[in-house]
């Protein structure tokens, strides 16, 4: 905790870096996005961020397109790459079983699971973000960002812990018929 004390006092306010703007998106992100959307469909988008982290991942055929689009070369086109697998394939999830499936019981979801994921959902697209920005831009970051979404460590964080507060996050209850 006092780290974090620590790396607050540290931050000058006056003349705002990349890790400022990288703080503040992930905090107001994380907060007004999780209560805006719910349990359910920030579970939705976060399954969608994982199959389109797997889709430009590990689709040969992508690997040809690379080949003639150079997009391991550019990171704005490679960010928006995935961004727009991402959304196309949100739009198809949503409308598909799954979000009925998770929000089969119709239950909100508690404030608290609906701010944990919506803060590992924001913490997991800014570590895939900043770890697809070339070197030479992300050296220039502060060294507790750099451990928090670009190490191994908190990079593994990121990709772990949303999978397994899906899996042992409480179930909601079906509300009771009339």
């Amino acid at each position: 905790m006092d780290q974090v004390i620590q790396y607050f006092t540290s931050l000058n306010w006056s003349a705002p870096t990349w890790d400022l703007f990288i703080i503040i998106f992930f905090v107001v992100g994380a907060l007004l996005y999780g209560l805006s959307l719910g349990r359910d469909r920030v579970i939705v988008i976060m399954v969608s961020v994982y199959m389109a982290l797997a889709v430009v991942s590990n689709t040969p055929i992508l690997s040809t397109l690379n080949l003639s689009l150079h997009v391991n070369d550019n990171s704005v086109l490679k960010i928006s790459f995935f961004l727009g697998i991402f959304v196309i394939l949100f739009f198809l999830m949503s409308r598909s079983a799954l979000l009925r499936t998770i929000g089969g019981s119709g239950a909100p979801g508690s404030w608290w699971q609906t701010i944990v994921f919506s803060i590992l959902q924001v913490g997991l697209l800014i570590s895939i973000t900043l770890n697809f920005l070339p070197k030479e831009i992300t050296q220039n970051l502060s060294v507790q960002t750099k451990n928090v979404f670009l190490s191994d460590n908190g990079r593994s964080a990121w990709m772990i812990l949303p999978i397994l507060l899906m899996a042992l996050a409480p179930k909601q209850k079906k509300p009771e018929s009339m």
